[in-house]
């Protein structure tokens, strides 16, 4: 079943672009069953649920080598799945995580260049010394 549009059309002649409600027309605040103070109270209550607050932190788990992110990334999913872990604060750790991978990546990268300008640098003197 597809999903419908609400059918509200917006002051400018713009459609409302919200998804109707479950068997109906309209989204829920262009609903005309429901009143304007159920509709404020969900506006007032949806912002107010919008914040974020963390109410303890999470036990630290040290990614010092590529192969702790995978330790790190399976405590985030338990506690997803176990319902104890906001999905936004998951969705962070995971985003951290990429970028703290591509980091190590750079880095490793970075080192083998330098071995490999350093075994040339040798190589280098060497030839010059016996040439």
């Amino acid at each position: 079943m597809a999903d419908i549009k609400c059918k509200h059309i917006k002051d400018d002649g713009t459609p409302c672009g919200a998804f109707a409600m479950t068997g109906g027309e309209f989204c829920f605040f262009h609903n005309p069953d429901i009143d304007e103070a159920e509709k404020k109270q969900a506006q007032t209550k949806g912002g107010a649920n919008r914040a974020l607050t963390i109410k303890e932190g999470l036990p630290a788990i040290p990614v010092k080598a590529p192969s702790d992110a995978i330790t790190l990334l399976n405590d985030t999913i338990d506690r997803v799945r176990g319902g104890t872990l906001d999905i936004r604060v998951a969705n962070c750790i995971g985003v951290l995580t990429g970028h703290l991978l591509k980091a190590f990546e750079v880095a490793d990268l970075t080192n083998k260049v330098e071995f490999i300008e350093q075994v040339i640098i040798e190589k280098r003197a060497g030839y010059k010394r016996r040439g």
